[in-house]
């Protein structure tokens, strides 16, 4: 089959999205490939259709488990059998997930990054056919990255397992920096890069001063129409942003990672079908909901980054239709965004204090810990140490990404079980009442029971039999004994998987490169967001798209700046070959040859040809590493503005 048959087959689409088909292809040809699709650009059928026309097993590693989940559902809906493995899962769903992966009966494996920590899993895993090697938010990789995660690391040591394995590494958003060390540490054959523009042309861009932010919220919806997303930075303002939107007559439900999965479920699909019109957020929410219509994406508050704030507002208008993207400033938030740098980086002391305390809260002794996973209630962990919630959450992600542990927040399993025993064994089984009266809705009421675990419903089931939620949770428990069923209930704790044996606290340091260099990082990105927000003197899409090295940077005519009739500048004249050249040798550290011609889809010789009077005149520099940067530090005349 071709990819196209393929697309058509499983997805019911005759066309691939701009893009698409060409990273497909160069898969498919053994490439390793970098593709950089913007927030909706469909990146998961990038490697979903090839996993289906290789041979072996496609594994998909990823930091995001409720995608993972999502997507997994998915490609089971659509006839494909895929498995995810992390670490929040039961002893034996990872059983069963793995032998389905040796036995060739799954096409993808998702992992988390924490599962390559475990040398058990990998000896397991390189026992396997593995045909492809997928990075998901592949900035995770790198050190300059956003998000970066210490556990995408060794991703590395998937190369050396499976050499003959090609590598596709996908992001939305990336600095030309990022896109450079993602393909290093992922140890590319040769750089092909496949980058749509960053541009959106359907969205418009605008920020507004106000002080009451509240009703210049209420006044932005009510002038829009269809459905809306409203970013906020905490829990608490979800709710009160909702209730003060539903007292103004307009439909709201709050949405953050702390809440019950179901209820979470819940909302999404009321939003989704358009009987609430408006989602109240924090960023826990948006990854993987494909919801076309969104008209306007409102952040209350600022996000720390420009990548964050591209990904979050790119969630409107994905039907192509005219959409907005509205940001709502005080003037007291440029200096919160700067205290974000002393609350991210909290003193190191501070941080090995929260170390032994973690290590005491789950009972965690000296010596002892490697491989496990124990449960971590973070708000009675504050509570009972008197801890500052948000620079505790700082030191938990410093320490995991210092390789200490892996702190994972983002979790909200939802209850699963399994038939274990076969369709014969059951004539025999003796249940109470109530247990019996469960278990035979259970088989009424899902399918696939006796081959895998499902999400089931407890509230469901308790509706239905009229039973409380108690006596459904003692009887699906009373099943569970009985070697019936292999339940596991919900869970929304976070958790804490221990890498290394709890050391003593004075042997806790955190590397340079974790903590100096990625708060200058941090300092970066806060200073260019708020150079987006606040500085009114050039056009904003001009301004995001020149940070992430786009080429076709220039004004939108569409942005607040560009329609308030700003005075236009004159025309610049297109930038030579050379202008380029050395705009991109102006970033932090250079580039080598090879890598500002896969940027520019030029061969090698042209780039030098084009370099060698640079060289020879003192305006470009080639350091002993082989990378060209500008002797002078400027870019030739190609500043951001």
């Amino acid at each position: 089959m071709t990819p196209r048959e393929v697309l058509e087959k499983y997805w019911g689409y005759k066309e691939f999205r701009p893009m698409q088909l060409e990273i497909v292809e160069s898969v498919l040809s053994g490439a390793d490939t970098l593709g950089l699709l913007p927030t909706g650009g469909g990146k998961s059928v990038t490697f979903q259709v090839p996993a289906l026309m290789l041979p072996g097993l496609t594994v998909v590693v990823t930091p995001l488990i409720s995608l993972m989940k999502d997507q997994v559902d998915n490609l089971r809906d659509r006839g494909v059998t895929a498995v995810c493995l992390h670490s929040g899962l039961s002893r034996a769903e990872h059983k069963l997930g793995l032998d389905r992966c040796r036995l060739g009966k799954a096409r993808l494996l998702y992992l988390s990054p924490e599962k390559l920590r475990s040398k058990t899993f990998l000896d397991q895993l390189g026992r396997m056919d593995v045909s492809l090697i997928v990075v998901d938010e592949a900035h995770c990789i790198s050190q300059w990255g956003y998000d970066f995660r210490p556990s995408y690391l060794r991703i590395a040591e998937l190369r050396t397992l499976f050499p003959e394995a090609p590598v596709l590494a996908l992001t939305a958003s990336a600095t030309p920096e990022v896109r450079a060390d993602i393909m290093d540490r992922l140890g590319f054959r040769e750089p092909k890069v496949f980058a749509r523009s960053f541009a959106r042309p359907n969205i418009s861009y605008v920020v507004r001063l106000a002080d009451h932010k509240d009703g210049l919220l209420l006044k932005a919806l009510h002038s829009t129409a269809g459905s809306a997303i409203v970013y906020v930075r905490s829990r608490k303002r979800t709710r009160e942003l909702s209730e003060m939107l539903t007292a103004e007559g307009i439909s709201a439900a709050p949405y953050h990672a702390g809440l019950d999965p179901v209820v979470k479920a819940e909302r999404q699909a009321l939003w989704k079908s358009g009987r609430v019109r408006v989602i109240v957020a924090t960023n826990a929410f948006g990854m993987g909901i494909d919801k076309p219509d969104v008209r306007i994406v409102v952040h209350y508050d600022l996000p720390p980054s420009l990548e964050e704030y591209y990904q979050e507002a790119g969630r409107a208008g994905r039907d192509g239709q005219a959409a907005y993207a509205l940001l709502i400033a005080s003037r007291s938030d440029k200096g919160l965004l700067s205290r974000r740098i002393t609350e991210a980086f909290p003193p190191r002391d501070f941080i090995r204090r929260v170390y032994e305390l973690a290590c005491v809260f789950t009972s965690v002794a000296v010596g002892e810990g490697y491989d496990t996973v124990r449960q971590f209630d973070f708000p009675l962990f504050c509570t009972r140490f008197h801890l500052q919630p948000a620079m505790t959450r700082s030191a938990l992600m410093l320490l995991s990404r210092s390789g200490w542990f892996e702190y994972v927040d983002e979790v909200a399993s939802r209850s699963r079980a399994m038939v274990t025993l076969t369709r014969e064994e059951l004539y025999g089984l003796r249940l109470d009442p109530v247990a019996d009266r469960v278990f035979q809705l259970l088989l009424r009421t899902y399918t696939g029971l006796f081959a895998d675990y499902v999400t089931i419903s407890e509230e469901l089931i308790s509706q239905r039999l009229s039973l409380s939620a108690d006596e459904v949770y003692q009887a699906l428990l009373s099943l569970s004994r009985a070697g019936a069923v292999s339940y596991v209930p919900r869970s929304t704790m976070p958790y804490i998987y221990f890498t290394t044996r709890r050391e003593e606290t004075r042997h806790v340091l955190i590397p340079t490169t974790i903590y100096e260099d990625r708060r200058r990082v941090m300092e970066r990105r806060i200073r260019a967001m708020q150079d987006y927000v606040f500085r009114a003197d050039t056009c904003r899409v001009e301004r995001m798209l020149l940070y992430f090295g786009d080429p076709e940077a220039g004004e939108c005519g569409r942005c607040d700046i560009c329609r308030e009739g700003r005075p236009a500048r004159p025309a610049k004249p297109e930038p030579t070959l050379a202008d380029t050249i050395l705009y991109i040798a102006s970033q932090p550290d250079g580039h080598t040859i090879d890598y500002i011609a896969s940027q520019l889809s030029l061969p090698a010789p042209r780039i030098i040809a084009a370099a060698r009077p640079l060289l020879d005149s003192g305006r470009l520099t080639l350091t002993p590493a082989g990378r060209l940067t500008t002797a002078d530090g400027t870019d030739g005349g190609m500043t951001v503005r």
